[in-house]
């Protein structure tokens, strides 16, 4: 009798947490419970360019960013973009050439961010990474984030065609444990299918802009969804043209991050999208003006 009852019990005990576990809800996304039952594909995250290419010595020209990631990411950052070079022989953060300037090894890199990740449980981060010399996803790309350990953490969506209405919520991502969303410009063929290929699934305003005005337009677009069915990120960031070299502009950001001026541009983006806000603002310069301010207007928290 004791045993059958000790039998009772133990089914019964694992049958409740099998109950809790399954109506486990995620009640904070982001920062706001709001978001929980929004879609990812239907909210606004700020994102920085260059985010490895930090330093507060005005000197280096080449910086984009005045602090380092972890800070970018405290500040409400939630989408991390950077280009990647091969250099002696591994993969390191880099913008056109390493010697202008070296982020470190993407390992290192992501190695941080599992850190904040870790840190910050309730919290979606997408990634837009560059692979302009077509590196090998499976050999080189895929390695760092195995070994940073944010593999586990990356979402496997059901094609890689997504359209913009179809991405869960944030909170099925948070329950599912898969609340990394990690996009490629160039390489990514399904062999890794946590590295997602970026144009068939979101279009691009021009980068390199020197006009403060913002000017939209459709640039960098691939596969056969329309604008209207793909997500879409303006590249809000100024650059001075300098005997033909192009930098990024501190000495406008404040302007440029401005709430008017982010508005403007995505305002001025809905045309292509079927009225709806971006869903990143690329950014330089993360931590000047009202960026944050700006993505709580468009996703509807706050009024100008």
């Amino acid at each position: 009798m004791r045993v059958i009852l000790g039998l009772f019990l133990s089914t019964f005990v694992a049958v409740a947490r099998s109950a809790v576990i399954e109506t486990k809800r995620a009640t904070v996304c982001n920062g706001r419970a709001e978001l929980c039952n929004r879609s990812y594909g239907n909210i606004t995250f700020i994102g920085s360019h260059d985010s490895y290419a930090f330093s507060s010595d005005p000197i280096i020209l080449s910086r984009d960013q005045n602090v380092d990631v972890t800070k970018q990411l405290n500040l409400g950052v939630r989408l991390l973009q950077a280009q990647a070079h091969m250099n002696n022989n591994a993969l390191h953060f880099c913008h056109t050439n390493c010697v202008l300037f070296d982020g470190g090894t993407v390992q290192n890199y992501l190695i941080n961010v599992k850190a904040w990740l870790d840190a910050n449980p309730t919290e979606v981060l997408t990634f837009i990474f560059t692979n302009p010399d077509g590196v090998s996803v499976p050999n080189v790309w895929a390695p760092a984030f195995v070994n940073s350990g944010i593999a586990p953490l990356a979402y496997i969506p059901p094609n890689n065609r997504m359209k913009q209405s179809d991405w869960p919520t944030m909170g099925q991502l948070l329950d599912s444990g898969k609340r990394v969303i990690v996009f490629l410009d160039h390489g990514a063929d399904g062999s890794v299918p946590y590295i997602l290929p970026e144009f068939p699934m979101i279009w691009e305003t021009p980068f390199s802009v020197t006009n403060k005005a913002f000017p939209c337009s459709v640039d960098r677009i691939a596969g056969p969804l329309a604008t209207t069915d793909h997500m879409y990120m303006i590249n809000h960031s100024l650059n001075v043209n300098v005997f033909g070299i192009i930098l990024s502009d501190p000495a406008d950001a404040s302007k440029t991050n401005s709430v008017t001026s982010i508005l403007a541009n995505a305002y001025g983006c809905t045309q292509f999208s079927a009225g709806r806000a971006p869903n990143f603002v690329l950014l330089d310069w993360v931590d000047v003006g009202q960026a944050y301010h700006a993505a709580d207007i468009l996703n509807g928290f706050a009024t100008t």
